[in-house]
């Protein structure tokens, strides 16, 4: 049976202040989350962690090396232009810098200085760098990292 008029819609429209009072608790209530809820939110992101970092990280150091075969091949191919221009070998990777072959002794990504292994030529007196390699030492076979 429908109720129309003034004094149904007094009672539709008026709570006690009781009544109101517990709907806004129980509306504030919900707006939180339980334990549960942000513990599983928390195992998820874990999950998810778990899976990325070991990529990420792999990623990096891939990306350092393929620096480094950059770095050392712009080295190599300054000391190929300054024998071609010289005729001998430079005697230390700072005559790269100074006969401006080279703006600054590139820096190896491994090591995070420019501290290159200098490997002399066969005949001392064409110069003292004949070509260069990394100061980090090679990893073991079989280290899996």
């Amino acid at each position: 049976m429908k109720h129309s008029g003034p004094d149904s819609m007094s009672r539709q429209t008026t709570a006690s202040p009781t009544a109101r009072a517990y709907v806004f608790a129980c509306v504030r209530a919900r707006r939180a989350f339980t334990l549960i809820e942000l513990a599983i939110v928390m195992a998820t992101i874990a999950l998810l962690l778990t899976l990325a970092l070991p990529r990420y990280f792999l990623a990096i150091d891939h990306g350092k090396v393929n620096v480094q075969r950059q770095n050392a091949a712009t080295i190599r191919d300054a000391i190929d232009k300054f024998f071609g221009d010289q005729g001998k070998y430079p005697d230390s990777l700072e005559d790269l810098v100074k006969s401006k072959y080279l703006r600054a002794i590139p820096v190896d990504p491994l090591t995070e200085l420019p501290n290159w292994v200098v490997i002399a030529p066969q005949d001392p007196t064409l110069g003292a760098v004949y070509d260069i390699k990394s100061a980090q030492p090679d990893k073991p076979e079989g280290d899996g990292a």
